[in-house]
């Protein structure tokens, strides 16, 4: 068993696709806000782009034809649109019961999202608001989860070193902000990545979904107490 999931002392969890099932929601509402604005992108392509951060998405996205003057307004039409789901969204299963878990163990437990100020809130009432130690929006980080932005705004805020951090996400983009800061990265392929693309990315190891995950850290730690351990 790696020593990957027990030498780290804090963990930091994206919340699109790898917390609340939500993902393919923000892919339906970013390919009808580029569409509301004349472009027209394959649902594939927008799909392998929602994690980045607006700015980021949209200029991957579009690439050429981007104006850059556009990108303010076709937010707000995706963030309009992303509403009219909040009240449909849900946790994928072990999402509470593995950050309570992580909480049990003693880590240091964050958040980091590129989500705006009113889906963080609307998402957060679907995981009955857990008890996060740090909090960190693309409002309050250095750029956005494609940079590397928010992860650092975690380490500053936590007093962490990046090889103390463990990074979960389900996209190739949070892969790469967690091998950019030096973070060991743990993927889930629960927002319609696949694990040979996460290891890709970076990944050092991956897992189907957030049961597989919990279970892997709970063996992990278990394997690691000394013998007759008693808590």
């Amino acid at each position: 068993m790696s020593d990957t999931l027990t030498r780290a002392t804090g963990i930091v969890f994206d919340l699109d696709g790898t917390l609340v099932d939500s993902t393919y929601v923000h892919t339906i509402c970013w390919w009808e806000a580029i569409a509301q604005f004349g472009h027209e992108r394959p649902m594939a392509v927008v799909h392998h782009a929602v994690g980045m951060g607006a700015g980021h998405l949209l200029e991957h996205v579009l690439g050429d034809v981007r104006d850059p003057g556009q990108d303010a307004a076709m937010s707000a039409a995706h963030d309009a649109l992303f509403a009219t789901w909040h009240e449909r969204l849900h946790p994928f299963p072990a999402a509470r019961s593995l950050l309570n878990w992580c909480r049990d163990a003693k880590l240091t437990v964050a958040l980091a999202t590129s989500s705006s100020s009113r889906d963080l809130w609307a998402m957060l009432d679907v995981l009955d608001h857990p008890d996060f130690d740090v909090v960190v929006t693309t409002d309050e980080a250095r750029g956005s989860q494609a940079g590397g932005g928010l992860l650092e705004s975690v380490l500053d805020r936590t007093g962490l070193e990046p090889e103390d951090l463990l990074v979960v996400g389900d996209s190739v983009w949070d892969m790469r902000a967690a091998t950019r800061i030096g973070a060991p990265a743990l993927g889930v392929a629960t927002g319609g990545t696949s694990a040979p693309e996460l290891h890709e990315a970076g990944a050092e190891l991956t897992y189907p979904d957030l049961t597989a995950l919990q279970r892997a850290m709970q063996d992990a730690r278990a394997e690691a107490l000394p013998p007759g351990y008693i808590p």
